[in-house]
């Protein structure tokens, strides 16, 4: 079997860290195509070399725009790469934009589409992500699903069974293999902080980012916080938490620049709690054993607040401040979820070996 993996943001490129050995390891020529949607070193570069991934076989170059923009040009590319490459499958990861219009290409030229982390579900189609999930997933031959609810999802939106494959959460195999590799790890971005003595943030998505009201009652917990705070943080998102009120010093703030994958899951590790509104934190907090916070109207990660792992509070100063004392309090007695183990990329390779279905009419 000839496949393309498509890739293009941080969550995607450590998905396909366990991943890419496993394909290889059973005979499927798999190689990646890199849209680009993260660029810089810092989002990009640095996961590749920390997870050991096969360099992309395709750089693309997509870059940053709205998102029409960059999920059009990135399907462009792909459009021209897949027609040229004629693959036997494209297999798309997650939610991000290059998902969509990997998946988009490849059902346009009728190339049967694989995707890693199906059915899950925010139903809040305010969230870009939100919708990348819910047409790819309806453009998909064969659906890999992270938790037995996503298959629910699918098969509620008429998916046929026989596509949907239970075979956990390869985030969580990514986490757990790499355990070993940070086991006395010291990130220099901890500074003369301690190890259980801080609390670990991070904020991206719009919809806190973009509401200044929002922002600013997220940097009011934060700069509350009954423990410092290590804020890893891209330059270009600094200036609106300035304007918010969070700057160097802003209480126990410590605003860093960001870190790669493995610096990132020490820090995580060692954290006393983490605050978030990352998806993928979500479910490497519960692995690691750190009580989480999460900042959304909404989560596609149920499970982590079902098991008590997680904390889903909207953008209110006192909400956050009142789930971080909580967070802090608490205990880490949770159960891992089924399926969060180090054999996902193995029931993806016996899935793929099972047999893609294409769609009717292909």
């Amino acid at each position: 079997m000839r496949m393309i993996v498509v890739v293009g943001a941080r969550p995607n490129f450590i998905k396909i860290g366990p991943l890419m050995p496993a394909l290889i390891g059973a005979g499927i020529d798999a190689r990646i195509a890199h849209t680009g949607q993260h660029y810089d070193a810092s989002m990009s570069d640095v996961f590749f070399s920390d997870l050991d991934i096969p360099a992309p076989t395709w750089l693309l170059g997509v870059g940053s725009g709205t998102h029409a923009v960059q999920t059009g040009t990135a399907m462009m590319k792909l459009e021209e790469l897949f027609a040229d490459e004629r693959p036997d499958a494209v297999l798309v990861v997650g939610d991000v934009n290059s998902t969509l219009a990997g998946a988009l290409a490849a059902a346009k030229l009728q190339i049967p589409v694989v995707h890693l982390e199906a059915g899950l579900r925010s139903r809040d189609m305010s969230m870009p992500e939100e919708v990348n999930r819910l047409v790819t997933d309806q453009l998909s031959a064969m659906l890999l699903t992270p938790v037995r609810e996503a298959d629910e999802n699918l098969i509620a939106e008429g998916v046929d069974a026989a596509r949907i494959h239970f075979v956990g959460n390869i985030m969580a195999e990514s986490v757990l293999r790499n355990l070993a590799r940070i086991e006395d790890r010291v990130p220099a971005a901890l500074g003369e902080l301690e190890s259980g003595g801080y609390v670990l943030a991070t904020i991206h998505r719009p919809e806190n980012t973009e509401h200044p009201e929002r922002l600013a009652a997220v940097a009011t917990a934060l700069s509350g916080s009954p423990l410092p705070v290590l804020f890893p943080t891209h330059p270009r998102t600094r200036p609106k938490l300035a304007q918010a009120g969070l700057t160097e010093g802003a209480g126990a703030v410590h605003l860093v620049d960001p870190v790669g994958y493995l610096d990132m899951l020490a820090l995580q590790r060692d954290a006393a709690a983490i605050v978030t509104d990352s998806g993928g934190i979500q479910e490497e907090a519960c692995m690691v054993g750190t009580p989480c916070v999460t900042v959304r109207r909404n989560t596609e990660r149920e499970i982590t607040v079902h098991i008590g792992a997680n904390r889903l509070v909207g953008a209110h100063a006192a909400s956050i401040s009142a789930a971080l004392r909580e967070a802090l309090a608490g205990e880490a007695g949770w159960t891992v979820p089924e399926r969060w183990d180090t054999e996902v990329a193995a029931r993806v390779v016996a899935a793929l070996e099972s047999g893609i279905v294409p769609p009717h009419g292909y």
